[in-house]
């Protein structure tokens, strides 16, 4: 009832503008404005959400995306924190977030004592509380297996649910499997952090067996879905309807993996775009390799193909789309003078100025588009006209160029 508040603020202030016979404008102004504190109030000091392991590459993210939403009543619990503090949080918290734990202990009785163990110690402070939180807490696809790590987030798992059972909170479990994305550590438990921390520094990508297949979810879906369960709206696992998941599931291989993300850094010396479906791995994957660029490594560059009537130089290549170019040409110069059959060009001046003709081969009649970067205008270059672009200005004139055509015609 709670997350629908602000609606309800809303709805009761615009009836009321009909009812006290207010001016619209001020009126809509009124409701929004108190539909807005309304939704800060809830999300704010109203509503504490304990994080625990925020320092950590889920938790990192999550409290990012937490705080752009406008949620500022954030209770951060690390390793290095008391008892106490936790037990101060517990008792606060509407909402919790247990994301800490442990997956590379010296001993494996730190499986238990860091996994397991904290969860008791959380979920016993929790219970005691005017109002039990619910509880979201980050398991894994190993917890079915009979190891160590896989035992103690069993575990965990299992207090959870009892937690759930006796308080009524709501409780979510998410068994993720492999997790990537940006703020990820390289050469630990993610082998999508190793490969584009490696391509983006010119490391060399190991693959044992590249037809091993493993599952993957973005951190930026992961964190949808954590921030959709304060709502109590997840997505359960068809085969165990206890367990929550994240969607989409990406299910790839390890020799995918390699060659997707290496060529990520081949494109930077062939200039060819990756095809980047909305929604897709690749796209994700991509996103992810550039987070590891290094600081030194942002720019790339170009080889500008110059002489005394300026320059040309080709930016981006897509098998699909063509290409885009900057063409610069010095004052009183003219280009072009050629046409074609089947490729189609886009022509934007972005700066300076200069005029666009066109001409049939066999006729006389020439057309002219005068272009300006004070007034950006898009001039489409039909086939079968003969073309050219003068620099009318005192200076340079950077011209844009899409070049649709497939790039191997």
């Amino acid at each position: 009832m709670l997350e629908h508040l602000p609606l309800i603020v809303f709805l009761v202030t615009f009836v009321l503008i009909f009812v006290l016979r207010m001016p619209i404008p001020a009126g809509m102004i009124a409701a929004c404005t108190l539909y807005f504190l309304t939704d800060g109030l809830i999300k704010g000091v109203g509503f504490g959400a304990l994080i625990t392991g925020a320092g950590g590459f889920i938790g990192k993210n999550l409290l990012a995306t937490l705080r752009v939403q406008g949620f500022c009543d954030l209770m951060l619990f690390e390793k290095d924190d008391t008892p106490e503090t936790l037990a101060q949080y517990a008792a606060r918290a509407g909402f919790v977030f247990h994301l800490a734990g442990i997956n590379r202990p010296k001993d494996p009785s730190e499986f238990y004592s860091g996994n397991s163990g904290l969860t008791d110690v959380l979920l016993d402070l929790l219970a005691k509380a005017e109002k039990p939180a619910p509880v979201l807490v980050t398991s894994s696809t190993q917890a079915a297996l009979d190891n160590d790590y896989g035992k103690s987030k069993a575990m965990a798992e299992a207090a959870v649910y009892a937690y759930g059972e006796k308080t009524g909170a709501p409780v979510y479990v998410f068994r993720l499997p492999g997790v990537f994305g940006k703020w990820c550590r390289p050469n630990y438990n993610s082998v999508v952090a190793t490969f584009c921390h490696n391509a983006a520094h010119g490391l060399p990508l190991e693959v044992r067996d590249p037809a091993y297949s493993l599952p993957l979810v973005y951190i930026d879906d992961v964190v949808r879905a954590f921030i959709a369960a304060m709502d109590g709206n997840v997505v359960t696992d068809g085969e165990c309807p206890a367990h929550c998941r994240v969607e989409p599931e990406h299910v790839t291989t390890l020799g995918h993996l390699a060659q997707v993300i290496g060529g990520f850094a081949e494109n930077r010396k062939t200039l060819e775009a990756p095809y980047l479906a909305a929604g897709s791995l690749e796209k994700k994957l991509y996103s992810t390799w550039l987070s590891y660029l290094p600081t030194d490594s942002f720019s790339y560059p170009l080889n500008m193909h110059c002489d005394a009537r300026g320059s040309f130089t080709e930016f981006l290549r897509t098998p699909e789309r063509g290409q885009v170019s900057v063409n610069i040409s010095k004052p009183g110069i003219v280009k072009g003078n050629h046409w074609h059959n089947s490729k189609n060009e886009k022509f934007l001046v972005v700066s300076g100025r200069g005029v666009i003709r066109f001409r049939k081969p066999d006729e006389e009649t020439v057309y002219e588009y005068f272009v300006s970067g004070d007034k950006l205008e898009v001039v489409d270059i039909p086939t079968g006209y003969t073309h050219n672009i003068e620099n009318l200005g005192e200076g340079d004139m950077v011209t844009l160029m899409l070049s649709l055509i497939h790039i191997s015609e």
